[in-house]
């Protein structure tokens, strides 16, 4: 046989075997909409470029047990991914050996951060879901470690990529943009931050039109509403005004050089999957990272804002702040009777539950910058009601990450 047809006949073999490859995803956290949302998008027939080049094949369920959005869907998330063929794993480190990429999707932020640093760890690139974290110092962290191994990771709401929202941004028909007022449901949900839950979706449109260099920050709230302006640099003014009152829509009104006009509203997830596709293929997020540590620090001085009367807080200090927390690890380790072993630092000691938030309060007492983040272990066949128990009884002290045999 010719050379050079054997030649060429096993290049047309392995280039077909290429194509049939597919960038393999993996789920950390069925514990939102999202979930099937994502997956619809990458898995419906003829989705062509760029969805079809992706699959996912593996999902770690997760959740956290004391917050009833993050736990009281799981199950079912899980369930709907495994009828598809979508292996579940027990842990994030049994996952990632067999995936490309990850979507972190866990609805509930206090978790991303320790779920993350696994995935960093195997170098694998990483979407995160909104709210990138719980807190601004857990974002930072992130965006460190991530440097630091050279992990290309980037968080969005899908609000962000909604089509008039990035013609204003990218095409600019307005001129340079002087201001801009978003609007967005703004549910509270008491683990987070007050605009972490769902307020994030009208800060992250105000940051989208308005960029980077928002300065001071004031709230106002009411029962059903916050209003929360900020000044940027160059003294332009943004605000975001969320809506718990009323009919709740998205939404934003720019002001610019040459006009005034609506950008437009809610596009769906489809535009948010194909810049997550873009990132997986490329290495590099679609924006830079600033801009989302500027939202969440937003976010944060909003929140000291109202306690102090609606006073302005400056984005630049609340930074500074949160770069300077000093996180203190616990280890709960549960077992089905009830039992709990604490581990802090070398130590480690039988606790009762009544004993539980006086001792992880006194790691903080005299502490003002310190933070108790608590790892909750349960063994298999503890039930939810006494890990729910344990989670009631941690006093100031937060959350990090719940793990438990399934």
């Amino acid at each position: 046989m010719n050379r050079v047809f054997v030649f060429m006949l096993f290049t047309f073999f392995a280039t077909s075997l290429f194509a049939e490859e597919k960038f393999r995803l993996g789920i950390i956290g069925t514990t939102t909409s999202h979930v099937p949302a994502f997956v619809s998008v990458f898995h419906a027939p003829n989705a062509g470029t760029p969805f079809d080049q992706f699959r996912v094949v593996a999902a770690y369920p997760g959740g956290a047990p004391d917050n009833p959005p993050s736990w009281n869907r799981v199950e079912q998330y899980a369930g709907e991914l495994e009828k598809q063929g979508i292996k579940l794993y027990p842990t994030i480190e049994a996952m990632l050996p067999e995936v490309d990429g990850i979507l972190l999707t866990s609805v509930d932020g206090r978790l991303h951060l320790e779920q993350a640093k696994p995935v960093i760890a195997a170098g694998k690139p990483m979407f995160i879901d909104k709210p990138m974290a719980a807190s601004l110092a857990d974002a930072l962290e992130i965006f460190r470690l991530a440097d630091e191994k050279k992990v290309p990771v980037f968080s969005a709401s899908s609000l962000r990529f909604s089509a008039g929202i990035q013609k204003m941004r990218n095409e600019q028909p307005l001129g340079k943009i002087l201001g801009a007022v978003t609007r967005s449901p703004c549910e509270i949900n008491d683990k987070h931050p007050d605009l972490f839950w769902y307020g994030i979706h009208g800060v992250e449109m105000l940051f989208t039109l308005m960029g980077s260099g928002c300065q001071t920050v004031q709230r106002t709230q009411t029962a059903g509403t916050e209003h929360v302006v900020g000044v940027w640099n160059g003294g332009r003014i943004g605000t975001f005004r969320g809506m718990r009152a009323g009919k709740p829509d998205y939404g934003a009104f720019v002001f610019g050089e040459k006009g005034n006009a609506d950008a437009g509203g809610y596009d769906g997830y489809k535009p948010l999957v194909e810049e997550i596709c873009k990132f997986f293929q490329s290495g590099k997020a679609p924006f830079d990272s600033q801009e989302t540590i500027e939202i969440i620090a937003f976010m944060v001085a909003a929140d000291v804002s109202q306690q102090l009367g609606g006073m302005p807080v400056s984005i630049a200090e609340t930074i500074e702040k949160a770069k300077n927390e000093v996180v203190i690890p616990v280890t709960l380790q549960v077992s089905p009777d009830g039992k709990i072993q604490m581990k802090e630092a070398t130590k480690i000691m039988g606790v009762s539950l009544d004993a539980l938030p006086l001792l992880l309060n006194e790691l903080t007492a005299d502490k003002p910058n310190h933070r108790v983040k608590v790892i909750l272990r349960a063994e298999k066949g503890t039930s939810h009601d006494i890990v729910l128990g344990v989670c009631n009884n941690l006093g100031k002290a937060v959350l990090a990450d719940f793990l438990y045999e399934r």
